[in-house]
């Protein structure tokens, strides 16, 4: 295993079990609570986990367009195509939930099958504005999860202004 795979599988593996407890958490609130406009970028927490699942959907997209022989993305729900970034997936917060459980194991399995080949190859894509995008497939990969992580720190300080507090949030004591 590759230094730079090693660092992918850390990055899903904190993405994976920070989203777990980030939805339990956010499964004792209530509708209104979680979709209440809180001034946050997407608005309500509800908005903003509909957002992160979209824009890693879009990412894995686009990385079974660079990456076609890839098992882990074959059979996943990708998006392609969308009218906005604020577009919403789900509405129902336990279809939500189910949904990011199942693109949560598809980003794990997609960075145990990445090479390091793969990760220094140059990608190719469309960025949201519609602009030719290349770089290598690595610094993608990363701002992925960096993107998650940027959301994810918004979130928590949504909670904790509600007065819940989700924990532990360091990536090395997921990791580590």
């Amino acid at each position: 295993m590759g230094s730079h795979q090693a660092q992918m599988q850390g990055f899903a593996k904190y993405n994976r079990e920070f989203n777990a407890r980030l939805f339990t958490l956010v499964a004792g609130l209530s509708d209104n609570e979680r979709k209440k406009d809180l001034g946050a970028f997407f608005g309500s927490i509800h908005g903003t986990l509909n957002h992160i699942l979209l824009a890693d959907r879009i990412w894995l997209g686009r990385f079974a367009k660079a990456f076609p022989a890839m098992a882990s993305l074959q059979t996943a729900q990708l998006v392609q195509q969308f009218a906005s970034l604020r577009d919403e997936l789900y509405a129902d917060f336990s279809e939500l939930s189910t949904q990011r459980l199942a693109t949560d194991k598809v980003i794990t399995h997609f960075a145990d099958e990445l090479t390091d080949t793969q990760l220094a190859s140059t990608m190719k894509y469309s960025n949201s504005q519609g602009q030719l995008r290349e770089h290598p497939a690595w610094v993608a990969i990363a701002h992925m999860f960096n993107h998650q992580t940027h959301h994810r720190g918004q979130l928590t300080t949504l909670l904790q202004q509600l007065g819940h507090d989700v924990g532990v949030t360091d990536f090395v004591a997921y990791v580590t």
